[in-house]
């Protein structure tokens, strides 16, 4: 069974930002985007990849530093975004990224401060079946 991928339209203007620090996370191409991506990653951010695999924010940041400098040329295409707020200034973005080789679910929890915005938990699923 699918999600309606539908927001509360009093979260529209939450999702709308949530959506533009999302895709800083794929597209690190310079590291002024590095520099940004550090300041996007709460202190105690951790993530579970499609791969099944855990990092910590240093390692996150250690992948993506990786990839600055060499973008990819692959097409990706991010559908499907919803926001959910979990809590008082803790919100849950949810999506679909396509590309060439795989489809994946991806669930970002964002927690919003007086110093912005910060991604405190990320994961990637693999959809099986399309």
């Amino acid at each position: 069974m699918e999600l309606a991928s539908t927001t509360d339209p009093k979260l529209l203007d939450v999702l709308a930002e949530l959506r533009g620090k999302e895709s800083t996370f794929s597209r690190p191409e310079s590291a002024t985007m590095h520099a940004e991506l550090e300041v996007l990653l709460d202190r105690d951010f951790w993530e579970v990849g499609a791969s099944g695999r855990r990092y910590t924010r240093k390692s996150a940041l250690e992948v993506l530093q990786d990839r600055t400098g060499t973008p990819t040329e692959e097409h990706r295409e991010t559908t499907d975004f919803r926001c959910q707020e979990l809590a008082p200034d803790l919100y849950l973005l949810t999506y679909t990224l396509r590309q060439v080789a795989r489809i994946t679910r991806r669930t970002t929890i964002w927690r919003r401060s007086t110093d912005g915005w910060r991604a405190v938990f990320h994961q990637g699923t693999i959809v099986e079946n399309p």
